[in-house]
């Protein structure tokens, strides 16, 4: 079993207003499964996708739902579904680090396949998000976005493989 712990305190070199927020892993490992299935050839062919939370469970895919417009999902949606969900947490602590406190935070992933010699790579995500967040300061709204896009681990595991940039809005 995992246990977190979240404190809060003054830290060295923060102001008054800022809170530090230590993460208390006693074990700090964190795993989770999908898993996929594929009959048939790449045009022809249909898969499954399940997730060990269930949210997805036997989700079909396909060439038609990656490169067309046929139904089912395909990893470049999971992949930006994963990345606006991670992306957004990671924003609401930096957030509350900085003493602010949103309202909502709705963030749009789009993740750009391009072809690259015989194959493909993901080359690019573009983070969109709009935030209500009552008597925000745009500059403080501005480096906690920022901080967030360079710390989240989705955001991590594209470094140096893929371009990520954010438009960040404040809206009221």
């Amino acid at each position: 079993m995992q246990a977190l712990r979240l404190s809060k305190g003054a830290g060295p070199g923060t102001a008054h207003a800022n809170r530090q927020f230590q993460f208390h892993l006693w074990r700090t490992l964190v795993q989770k499964t999908a898993s996929a299935k594929w009959s048939g050839g790449i045009k022809d062919g249909k898969g499954f996708i399940s997730t060990q939370t269930g949210v997805l469970n036997e989700a079909p895919y396909g060439f038609k739902s990656r490169f067309e417009e046929g139904p089912g999902t395909n990893p470049e949606e999971l992949i930006g579904a994963a990345h606006a969900g991670c992306f957004t947490m990671a924003l609401s602590l930096q957030l509350e680090m900085a003493g602010m406190k949103a309202e909502s935070l709705e963030t749009k992933s789009t993740v750009t396949l391009d072809k690259d010699g015989d194959g493909f790579t993901i080359t690019a995500c573009q983070l969109d998000l709009k935030a209500k967040i009552p008597g925000a300061d745009k500059a403080a709204f501005d480096k906690a976005a920022q901080a967030a896009k360079e710390g989240c681990p989705v955001s991590k595991l594209f470094a140096g493989n893929a371009k990520i940039t954010l438009n960040a809005e404040l809206v009221s």
